[in-house]
């Protein structure tokens, strides 16, 4: 995994292998910063990183000046990594090791941006239930958006806070504001 722009551009990290996770590739997170760079400021952005794994798509948003950033997943060894990296990188990532649905339930913070990258074998009612979660409770700021990355296999739209979609490979974007 790499980070593609910003501060740290070119930065290759190596996660530890015993990480259950599916990073983002470098294709599809490219695409996805060509998109939001002509949509948001990213140093003036709060972000949440929901299922983060490694903490890839936080590490992308740090490099590029965002300096609130709470990343959020269920196993140790991935908040871990996350903090070891932010560390080293003297980036302003928390890492949360909580589970998602409770944390939405709980927190009374408020984001610029959601991105959350669950598991791509989720059922539709798991994923609508993120988007739901965020918008009953009042997580977002004003403008802000929702990204939820997912398989070509899930569709999304049918959610009444969908915007739309991107596809890129095997990997959909879906954007809810």
């Amino acid at each position: 995994m790499r980070i593609i722009s910003g501060k740290y551009k070119g930065k290759r990290l190596q996660a530890p292998k015993k990480l259950p996770v599916r990073p983002t590739t470098d294709f599809a997170k490219e695409a996805l910063f060509n998109i939001l760079n002509n949509q948001i400021h990213f140093q003036e952005i709060s972000l949440l990183d929901l299922f983060s794994g490694t903490g890839n798509i936080s590490y992308e948003f740090a490099s590029r000046g965002t300096q609130n950033i709470i990343a959020v997943d269920n196993f140790f060894g991935c908040v871990q990594y996350i903090q070891k990296i932010s560390d080293e990188l003297k980036f302003n990532i928390q890492p949360f090791k909580s589970d998602v649905y409770k944390f939405l339930e709980r927190t009374h913070l408020t984001f610029d941006v959601v991105f959350a990258d669950p598991p791509y074998d989720f059922s539709e009612e798991k994923f609508h239930q993120i988007v739901t979660s965020i918008f009953k409770n009042s997580l977002l700021k004003q403008e802000g958006m929702v990204i939820i990355e997912h398989s070509k296999h899930t569709d999304l739209s049918k959610n009444p806070y969908f915007d739309n979609a991107r596809r890129y490979g095997g990997s959909v974007f879906s954007f809810f504001k």
